[in-house]
């Protein structure tokens, strides 16, 4: 699977962020599982200790898979919830730890950035430690404003039962994020290509709370960190999966420079084009069941022609699935992306 001619350079990730078109077509994944790179790699890998040396050989090993497959940089999020007290309702199935106005009041919202930090210094120190030349991480701070409310509360009751509590929990993870961002921004900007922020706002047919309601919420958070990015020199990029268009405008209107997500059940990714090409930069355009589904020579041909036609459709794009590459995506599948990806470029520089 390796191109051993590749030399990665981040600038063209970069520059979808400015909307501009990339001089290479630069690949993007929102994430690649761990699972999915041992099976892909013939080899599990995994962190094997807590010391400097054991992260270091860690992401050694993932990101060298990364250029491997000819991607100009990698992700990275330092995940919020995960390390939150009570954690579990997001991904675990738990009932969230604030669910009255003492359960808020009670809990250890200071004690969270020093975990946050205990919890992931070592893994940004080990990145900035092993980044081979023209290669960089994007991510930041992992899991978004709507997400850790979701692993706080049970939103639906609370947003009628108790809407006050509703909504200083939101601002109370406003001013975490502002706190954590504020540290990732300043301590790691050198590691970061870019900043991203990924917030599962939308499902198939609308968003998951009313567009009002995020307007009101989130949306204000979200501000917040965007323009601690910008004020920092660096790009953000939204990820939000799901069927988001009654708010887009809005979200456009907060600063974001681009954004990731599609499925084509909801959209075509012509249709992120015609309605944004002209404001922000894009990513993906390959829809999951695609990888999920089709052998390596339909993957091959859907590819080559959707990432041509993207291409040269759009300002600033980056090619890749619609959302991500998780365990069960056939190795093959992913084999005829990359090789059609790799195929468009080089009829570029001929």
């Amino acid at each position: 699977m390796k191109k051993k001619d590749f030399i990665p350079d981040y600038n063209n990730i970069l520059q979808v962020l400015y909307n501009i078109k990339p001089k290479r077509l630069p690949l993007y994944e929102h994430h690649i599982d761990l699972p999915f790179i041992s099976k892909a790699s013939n080899e599990e890998i995994r962190l094997t200790g807590n010391k400097t040396r054991h992260y270091e050989e860690y992401y050694k090993k993932i990101i060298q898979f990364w250029r491997d497959m000819t991607y100009d940089a990698f992700d990275f999020e330092a995940a919020i919830c995960e390390i939150y007290p009570g954690h579990g309702a997001i991904m675990g199935g738990k009932l969230g730890p604030i669910q009255t106005r003492d359960d808020f009041n009670k809990y250890p919202f200071d004690e969270i950035p020093a975990i946050f930090w205990k919890t992931y210094k070592p893994h940004l120190d080990a990145i900035r430690s092993v980044l081979p030349p023209g290669m960089k991480a994007y991510g930041g701070c992992g899991y978004g404003i709507f997400e850790s409310s979701q692993d706080f509360e049970s939103l639906c009751l609370m947003q009628y039962m108790d809407p006050d509590l509703f909504a200083d929990l939101f601002k109370k993870i406003g001013d975490l994020y502002a706190t954590l961002w504020s540290g990732m921004i300043s301590d790691y900007p050198d590691i970061f290509v870019f900043f991203r922020m990924g917030d599962d706002l939308g499902y198939k047919t609308s968003t998951m709370l009313s567009p009002d309601t995020i307007k009101t919420h989130i949306l204000p958070q979200y501000k917040r960190v965007i323009d601690l990015v910008h004020a920092a020199g660096k790009k953000f990029l939204l990820h939000s999966c799901g069927c988001i268009f009654d708010i887009m405008d809005d979200i456009i209107a907060l600063g974001i420079d681009a954004k990731h997500s599609n499925e084509d059940q909801i959209a075509t990714f012509d249709k992120w084009i015609d309605l944004y090409n002209n404001k922000i930069g894009l990513f993906g355009g390959i829809d999951v069941n695609t990888l999920c589904h089709k052998k390596y020579e339909e993957v091959y041909i859907e590819v080559l022609e959707k990432g041509t036609e993207f291409r040269n459709k759009a300002k600033g794009y980056g090619i890749g699935s619609g959302n991500s590459i998780p365990e069960y995506i056939p190795v093959e599948a992913f084999q005829g992306m990359l090789d059609a990806v790799n195929e468009i470029r080089r009829r570029e520089i001929i």
